[in-house]
């Protein structure tokens, strides 16, 4: 068995590990909001203090919002599908910028 079959069974756990570490920090990130959420109406409630969340409640909504559209697209436009290329992209980058560089200090 070479390398790349290794990694290539590898990498269905290393996915299955990456989508538990997604939805557990989603979850708990989930409950965090909706507890602030809620602890912010309760303020809204009180006479004292009637209408001082109401501007933080709306900024949580539309950046909550927000951040759900830009997490729906990624996941309609593939951008989960394949989540080590922008990696050996990079690298691949870098190694040609090493080159290119190198050849410009030997050619002086």
């Amino acid at each position: 068995m070479s390398g790349s079959d290794v990694r290539r069974e590898e990498w269905p756990s290393a996915r299955r590990r990456i989508l538990a570490f997604f939805v557990t920090a989603v979850t708990i990130a989930g409950c965090m909001f909706t507890y602030k959420l809620f602890s912010f109406l309760k303020t809204i409630r009180r006479d004292e203090l009637a209408g001082f969340a109401f501007d933080p409640i709306m900024v949580y909504g539309f950046v909550a919002l927000g951040f759900l559209f830009l997490l729906a697209w990624a996941f309609l436009a593939g951008q989960f599908r394949d989540i080590e290329r922008p990696k050996h992209d990079m690298l691949k980058r870098f190694a040609e910028q090493e080159n290119a560089e190198n050849s410009a200090r030997r050619g002086l």
